[in-house]
């Protein structure tokens, strides 16, 4: 794609989004792009993959949580999940989705 397309791509959903500049758009779009985890059906070692600063055990915290607890109903609720603070859910809450 070439930068003229590329940047009227982006002018446009800074338009449609709302948001103040390019570059917001631009990550935005980025970040849509991503596909995202459901924490409600991924399992260790999707978690663990695709979660930056998930390890095995992070990821076995979470699954069984979600067994013990079930089905998160928000991403904060993560939160609550032994070895997941603030830090970690902020780093990762744009990867992260509850269906």
């Amino acid at each position: 794609m070439n930068k003229s397309i590329w940047f009227s791509l982006m002018l446009a959903m800074s338009v449609i989004l709302g948001v103040s500049n390019v570059a917001q758009a631009q990550e935005t779009a980025i970040v849509a792009s991503m596909t995202a985890v459901n924490i409600n059906q991924a399992d260790v070692e999707t978690l663990s993959r695709e979660l930056p600063g998930i390890g095995p055990s992070k990821a076995q915290a979470i699954v069984d949580y979600r067994a013990a607890q079930g089905a998160f109903k928000s991403v904060d609720e993560l939160l609550e999940v032994k070895g997941i603070g603030v830090a970690t859910l902020e780093r990762i809450r744009n990867k992260l989705v509850v269906e």
